[in-house]
């Protein structure tokens, strides 16, 4: 506070805060202040300010202390949810300076000065940025999203926005895909995280479908058998495994349950969050304990089948469905389709080109 702030004796607090003397004026009221009055002011002024100051340290050193036990829990939160690493870091920096900033104003405001302009400042430019920004903002938020809930991962093949290929890169703005024919197709991340996606690989196996025309007249039955057989041969195919005994249904069910209880006997999730070493929180990822439910899921029937589907104009189409890893899925698409062209006429099934039958009618003389 400054001398000519000093509240002087005489006048009404009111009034004093309105005064705005100038030089001959501040030395007019110091030589109608006594100086005993002056030295009890400065020294009031003193102890305030002493006492602010002891207090905005103290709301510091705990500002920083609460600070990084948040800095930590976000961390682990982070980590334990498997995020991107590159979006990891990002967000930690993010929470830090944020928190950073709260605290300096409040610091700043405990003092005595005024934070109202700092923060009008702020959120101004907020306002101004944000609008200059709002698509890729968007994008930013969407890549955020997609790094944290992964609906898809590098590696996979999917389809979306009209685009399908393999995930090469995942960037806070944008997702790189590239195409079966080598394109890379940049696909912002807004409408990634709003639209439909279509993650070919996020399932392990896949179902494989062919259509088979044979002739009308040729044997349905033999048909079946020789499309069976050719699935057979193929070891890319999946089969389903003989039915469990009830004792091992049993077995299975046991080691789920101990699995899920030594899971539960876990510490507390509090302990987990503030209690990590700096070497967990630099790694990339945490090891979590995988529980197998494969015995309390519903059982789908992987076994090959051929079925009469449709009676076509030209031909009896029959319907083949069986079961692939879905890394195998073309390989075994194409490889049965060369099978089925090259084996089925030499077990006398015939494949009908389209055809139409045109009767004449004679005139009679």
């Amino acid at each position: 506070m400054l001398l000519s702030q000093i509240p002087l004796p005489g006048l009404p607090e009111a009034q004093a805060d309105t005064v705005a003397p100038n030089k001959e004026e501040a030395i007019g009221m110091l030589k109608a202040v006594s100086f005993d009055d002056l030295i009890s002011r400065i020294a009031t002024t003193l102890v305030d300010f002493a006492i602010h100051l002891a207090v905005a340290i103290l709301v510091f050193y705990a500002g920083k202390y609460i600070i990084r036990k948040l800095y930590t829990v976000t961390a682990n939160i982070l980590l334990r949810r498997h995020v991107d690493k590159s979006l990891t870091t990002f967000v930690l920096s993010l929470v830090n300076m944020v928190l950073y900033f709260i605290l300096v104003v409040t610091v700043i405001g405990i003092l005595g000065i005024n934070t109202t302009s700092f923060i009008a400042i702020f959120a101004s430019a907020g306002v101004a940025i944000g609008m200059a920004l709002s698509g890729t903002l968007q994008n930013f938020a969407g890549g955020v999203l997609i790094l944290l809930l992964k609906p898809y991962k590098v590696g996979d093949y999917i389809e979306a926005q009209g685009y399908a290929g393999v995930v090469k890169e995942i960037q806070i703005f944008s997702t790189i895909i590239t195409t079966p024919d080598n394109k890379s197709i940049i696909v912002p991340n807004g409408p990634l995280s709003t639209g439909s996606i279509n993650n070919w690989s996020r399932e392990e196996y896949r179902r494989i479908d062919w259509t088979v025309g044979i002739s009308y007249g040729d044997d349905v039955e033999r048909a079946r058998k020789v499309i069976l057989e050719i699935l057979k041969a193929d070891s890319r195919i999946i089969r389903n495994a003989p039915p469990k005994t009830d004792e091992e249904i049993k077995a299975d069910e046991i080691a789920t349950e101990n699995a899920i209880r030594a899971h539960g006997r876990k510490k507390s999730w509090v302990h987990r969050l503030f209690h990590h070493s700096k070497k967990q929180l630099d790694s990339a990822a945490i090891e979590t304990p995988s529980i197998d439910i494969t015995p309390l899921a519903p059982k789908i029937d992987h076994t090959p089948q051929v079925f009469l589907a449709e009676l076509a104009d030209s031909s009896v189409n029959l319907s083949v469905r069986a079961w692939v890893k879905s890394a195998d899925y073309w390989g075994v698409f194409f490889d049965v389709n060369e099978r089925i062209y090259t084996t089925l006429p030499s077990f006398g099934l015939n494949f009908p080109f389209p055809q139409m039958d045109v009767h004449f009618d004679t005139p009679k003389a």
